[in-house]
């Protein structure tokens, strides 16, 4: 006697994949790029991790209890959050500022929205945006990568005390005997001297910048691990880096000399650490197939834009909030027609 078929509705799951094993993996692909910051950039940018996830993961456990919804910690979730708002200040941060970063992060980025699933932002650059606003200085303060000595000392300004003005960096720079360091990034010296730095440096990170954004190459590796483990949808990155592509190259074709290459657009500044952890944020980020190629080009071609007619040397962090904001909607403008109907309304 033969065996009957036995059907079932949709959705038909293939692999079982928790929350917490995703974060997990988002976390192991940091790693490599957390222990890349702390070579270039010594103790400071170790302090600066380990304070923004620190101070990240005690405010989604106190919001957690608060709400009387129990501990959420365990999902991994905000150490991502803590790890990607680290990775994004400038090595020599003051850690009381990172911390404030942290909390408004999580507090205002996803505790407010309900938690886990419900954010409707990426909340490591809400927190990021926030101390853009609020320390503007600082924030813009970079320091020299592989520093003589930065395993053994910090940062002068990484333990400034609240609302204290630190050591300048120009004074701790000059008693390292440092030759050519003119204190500005990759992306600075682009934009005001339209000089692109060699492209080999600015790709594998022998720049100065922020501490997890300077080696593109690392950071390209460490994404295509997670994408080959099938934890994030690659399509958004691949769109994010092709809408920069496609934004820049007409600029570059124009006038080479005033303008970035779209190699140098890549690999400077966040857009690979943003295109790679960040836009592809599950809860924040459309979730149509169309809708996540739109939201990648629309992120990529609005980061060169900012970049090349904004005030600001980097684009990506308002780019990816813009994203996030218009994600709904893209989701709504590309769902797909349901079998048998049409999209045009019937007429009574």
């Amino acid at each position: 006697m033969s065996k009957g078929i036995e059907i079932r509705s949709s959705p038909h799951i293939k692999r079982v994949v928790s929350v917490d094993r995703i974060m997990r993996s988002v976390v192991l692909a940091l790693l490599p790029i957390c222990a890349f910051a702390v070579y270039q950039f010594g103790l400071s940018a170790l302090l600066l991790l380990a304070t923004t996830t620190g101070v990240a993961i005690w405010t989604e456990w106190f919001f957690s209890r608060l709400s009387g919804k129990g501990a959420t910690v365990s999902d991994w979730s905000v150490v991502i959050t803590g790890i990607l708002l680290g990775l994004t200040l400038p090595p020599g941060f003051p850690l009381w500022m990172a911390a404030v970063a942290a909390f408004v992060g999580v507090a205002l980025g996803k505790a407010l929205f309900g938690g886990l699933g419900y954010n409707v932002m990426n909340p490591a650059l809400v927190g990021r945006a926030f101390v853009q606003a609020a320390f503007p200085v600082a924030i813009t303060t970079w320091t020299p990568a592989f520093a003589p000595g930065r395993f053994t000392e910090l940062i002068p300004s990484t333990l400034t005390l609240p609302f204290m003005k630190p050591i300048p960096v120009d004074d701790w720079v000059a008693g390292l005997n440092l030759d050519g360091w003119t204190g500005a990034t990759a992306l600075a010296i682009q934009k005001f001297q339209h000089i692109e730095p060699p492209i080999l440096d600015v790709f594998t990170g022998m720049i100065a910048g922020s501490a997890g954004e300077t080696s593109a190459l690392l950071i390209l590796i460490c994404g295509l691990w997670l994408a080959w483990q099938r934890m994030l949808d690659w399509r958004i990155p691949v769109s994010v880096m092709a809408g920069a592509v496609l934004m820049a190259l007409p600029f570059w074709w124009m006038d080479p000399g005033y303008y970035p290459s779209p190699w140098f657009v890549l690999s400077s500044g966040g857009l690979m650490l943003a295109a790679w952890f960040m836009a592809s944020d599950m809860v924040a980020s459309p979730i149509t197939a169309r809708g996540v190629v739109i939201y990648g080009l629309f992120i990529g071609a609005l980061t060169v834009i900012i970049r090349l007619f904004g005030g600001l040397n980097e684009g990506v962090m308002y780019a990816i909030l813009l994203g996030n904001a218009i994600g709904p909607l893209i989701s709504s403008w590309t769902q797909p027609r349901v079998y048998g109907t049409s999209k045009k309304p019937q007429r009574l």
